[in-house]
């Protein structure tokens, strides 16, 4: 007789719990696969509520959207805090595995950048650390060549406004510039929060994930310099450095810069 799906089965755990398999007998290295490989489990979530919040906006749904904008910016929040407990890895503890991790890097990281395609930060210079033909370029190439969650949005509010089809519908991968015509839109509409109230909804919803994507961000600099300070990153990349400059990143700049003209 069948005992039924079990909360392992169901789970996969004893796939899962097998995942983790550290190159040294070091403590510390249990930690840091775990911490980066959960990040990668929230990664697949918070992608997955990008798309079926993107479907929504393209149907002109725009407050089912909402929920799904809300959960991402709640579990960038849950990866925010990850980063507290790799903090509690001290300088000394990471030397002592370091050298293992060769090349590899979270530079690397397919999921994270399918995550900002999705949001509309587009980089095709990203392509060429993934072999051509393999699962994770086509993931990134089909991220990269379709509509923003951010053109979606755009296409929404130009039913409203005068907005020029060339601020949604670029050609295919191309990264999106910002436009006085769209921030001018933007405007008008927290002007006037009542007439365009599931806009205005919207655009808060999206500067919830902007900036919880730019806490991440920070607190990852932070984190960094704390454990290796100023040294150049496992995948060739200038570290800190490095991550200092994409704080400069927005996904949706006219809905930030509107704030200065409002």
């Amino acid at each position: 007789m069948s005992k039924g799906v079990t909360y392992g089965d169901y789970l996969r755990l004893p796939e899962l719990l097998a995942a983790q398999r550290p190159q040294t007998g070091e403590h510390d290295e249990l930690l840091f696969v775990i911490l980066h490989q959960t990040m990668e489990l929230w990664m697949k979530q918070a992608i997955h509520e990008i798309g079926a919040a993107q479907s929504e906006v393209r149907s002109g749904n725009l407050v089912p959207a909402y929920k799904h904008l809300a959960r991402v910016s709640r579990i960038q929040a849950v990866m925010t805090q990850t980063w507290d407990i790799l903090a509690t890895m001290t300088p000394a503890d990471y030397l002592n595995f370091r050298n293992l991790l060769g090349t590899s890097s979270g530079f690397q990281s397919a999921q994270f950048r399918v995550l900002e395609y999705k949001l509309g930060i587009k980089d095709d210079s990203f392509l060429k650390f993934h072999d051509a033909g393999s699962d994770d370029r086509t993931m990134l190439e089909d991220a990269l060549n379709a509509p923003s969650l951010y053109d979606d949005a755009l296409r929404q509010l130009a039913k409203e406004f005068d907005i020029p089809k060339s601020a949604y519908e670029r050609a295919a991968g191309a990264p999106y510039m910002p436009s006085e015509v769209v921030e001018d839109a933007w405007l008008a509409v927290y002007r006037d929060t009542t007439k365009y109230w599931s806009l205005y909804q919207l655009a808060e919803k999206l500067i919830d994930l902007d900036d919880a994507f730019l806490t991440w961000r920070h607190k990852h600099v932070l984190t960094v310099e704390r454990i290796i300070g100023r040294k150049r990153g496992t995948g060739g990349t200038e570290g800190v450095g490095y991550l200092q400059q994409t704080l400069t990143r927005r996904a949706f700049p006219e809905i930030w810069s509107l704030r200065t003209k409002l």
